[in-house]
């Protein structure tokens, strides 16, 4: 049986436009293959969150389901979309055939963690059936059903604990193959444990699984794609891009697979990849065209610029440096280096007069008191509010510069350099920003080198540089992965070697500043636990380490 996987990209909401592109899809597919099979909640988009409290738009989700089904004459289609009956609302697969939706069968495992919230919005269902095509018994699963397996292995199950499942249900009544439409988001390193997973799957019972995954970026969520079918041994028999729209087709069969297909992902070309995709879809689904950020000279801004040139073209692209009285010589001429590099417009708007001004101004409410963080602070929010004059002048969304480390210790200012509509690298530590910019380097020059050796610095006041307020970077990062990604405790994270003051200091740090980032821009998520929506800690707490 020929099936074809079809890996698409869709728009939140957008009913018309994703059933458009799936019957496209299904159009160009006819005659060619048996089967059609599209993501969850494909009709919708994934994660369609409170938007599923929108009568109308369940309504409309529903119809363009049936309009969906009409094209399946000659092939069959499986799609995801939301089914509501008797008041009750699921998370559903469709299986047309014949011009009819024949078979529906709802998502049992409810994920929530992490980004997930569907037991906000979904009922679970226990009921699992094969369903019966051309004279095979085929078994449809959605995303996480088919994590729960107690064949596979349990290095996967992390935070995850379900009464039964539906894989092993399906494969105790004869399935011929299982068919799992996913909306699974881009994690790095994740996708290599995705494909070992579900081929262990297959290994052990024997049956071939077809996975379809959705591509694309939708808010802070990139979903990557890569959906493949593997054979009864758990060979990875067709395999498609990572990070584009793709359609493959496998023949699923019970032999062996002549032919299985070699893959190998590197790590830092699939972030890079990621946050590109990223970037591209959240402006462009924003209803923009170009970007503007800021240019420091420093190595997290260069690294943002370069992300949107990948993601959106040179043309759209436009750097804004603003020197200070503390800003060295280097901070302007790398950052028109970088420009000239990538093609990019680069304005210079000085921002010593405005400063003094603001200094002329406070002077008599601050006299008396030491200069500190406060006038620091006024430059970062000088810069902050003409970068977004020249966002609302020219149309065109702020990208804010700063990386994992600093908002996790508050090394940031609000409505300064934290003022923006995407937060591009918040997810990457400081390390990963290095190694990352290395690689980008490692044909020719892009980032200026000096940029990415230099001592990284804020420069607001004379001879700034991170190290004074921050920890090493090395010892910082590490310790932040442990409490935030592996959620450490301060015990454990010092029986690991550190010093009991240092991570005394970066753990309440980091949970004194979590009101910051209740009100930093959305940030791409590329680690297994990112600030926002996957990380709900209060403000006001008072918690001991």
């Amino acid at each position: 049986m020929k099936i074809a996987v079809v890996q698409l990209n869709y728009i939140v909401g957008d009913i018309r436009y994703n059933s458009a592109k799936i019957i496209d899809a299904v159009s160009n597919l006819k005659g060619k293959v048996d089967i059609a099979v599209f993501s969850e909640l494909s009709v919708i988009g994934y994660p369609p969150m409170d938007l599923l409290e929108n009568r109308k738009l369940l309504e409309d989700n529903l119809n363009a389901a049936t309009k969906i089904a009409e094209y399946a004459e000659g092939i069959a289609i499986v799609f995801g979309f939301a089914y509501k009956e008797k008041g009750v609302l699921y998370n559903s697969a469709a299986l047309a055939i014949d011009k009819k939706i024949a078979g529906i069968q709802h998502k049992g495992l409810l994920p929530t963690y992490d980004v997930f919230d569907e037991h906000r919005y979904f009922s679970e269902f226990d009921r699992f059936e094969p369903f019966e095509y051309k004279g095979k018994k085929i078994g449809l699963t959605i995303c996480e059903d088919i994590w729960n397996s107690s064949r596979a292995n349990k290095m996967f199950m992390d935070n995850r604990s379900y009464n039964f499942d539906p894989f092993d249900k399906l494969a105790k009544r004869g399935c011929d193959f299982i068919i799992n439409i996913s909306a699974s988001p881009f994690v790095s390193g994740k996708g290599e444990h995705r494909i070992s997973f579900i081929s262990g799957l297959s290994r052990n019972s024997g049956i071939p699984v077809v996975y379809c995954n959705q591509v694309g970026g939708n808010d802070s969520l990139i979903f990557d794609g890569t959906s493949f079918v593997t054979d009864k041994d758990g060979n990875v028999v067709s395999l498609a891009k990572r990070f584009e729209e793709d359609v493959i087709i496998a023949n699923i069969s019970g032999e062996s697979s002549i032919k299985p297909v070699n893959f190998s992902f590197n790590t830092l070309d699939n972030l890079r990849s990621a946050l590109v995709l990223g970037v591209r879809d959240y402006v462009r689904k924003c209803g923009f065209s170009k970007v503007i950020t800021g240019l420091s000279g420093g190595i997290d801004s260069a690294l943002t610029a370069v992300i949107a040139v990948d993601a959106l073209g040179a043309e759209n692209v436009m750097g804004i440096t603003m020197p200070s009285r503390y800003s060295s010589e280097g901070s302007v001429s790398d950052s028109v280096k970088l420009a000239e590099n990538l093609g990019i417009t680069i304005e210079t708007v000085p921002i010593k007069m405005l400063h003094d001004q603001f200094l002329n101004t406070l002077s008599p409410l601050f006299s008396g008191y030491k200069e500190d963080v406060t006038e620091e602070n006024i430059q970062a929010r000088i810069r902050g509010t003409l970068l977004m004059a020249m966002s609302n002048k020219f149309n065109a969304l702020l990208l804010t510069t700063g990386n994992k480390s600093e908002l996790a210790m508050g090394y940031c200012t609000l409505y300064g350099d934290m003022s923006g509509g995407l937060a591009v690298i918040s997810d990457l530590p400081k390390t990963t920003v290095f190694e990352l910019s290395r690689y980008i380097n490692k044909e020719q020059e892009i980032i200026p080198w000096n940029t990415i050796e230099k001592p990284p610095s804020a420069e607001l006041r004379e001879n700034q540089k991170d190290q004074d307020s921050l920890p090493p970077y090395d010892q910082l990062d590490e310790i932040l992965r442990l409490y935030i990604s592996e959620r450490y405790s301060c015990d454990e994270i010092i029986s690991k070697g550190f010093e009991p003051k240092l991570v005394n200091h970066i753990l309440k740090t980091v949970d004194r500043n979590e009101y910051k980032r209740r009100q930093a821009a959305p940030g791409l998520k590329v680690t297994s636990k990112a600030f926002g929506t996957g990380r709900r800690i209060p403000v006001v707490q008072r918690t001991e380490h």
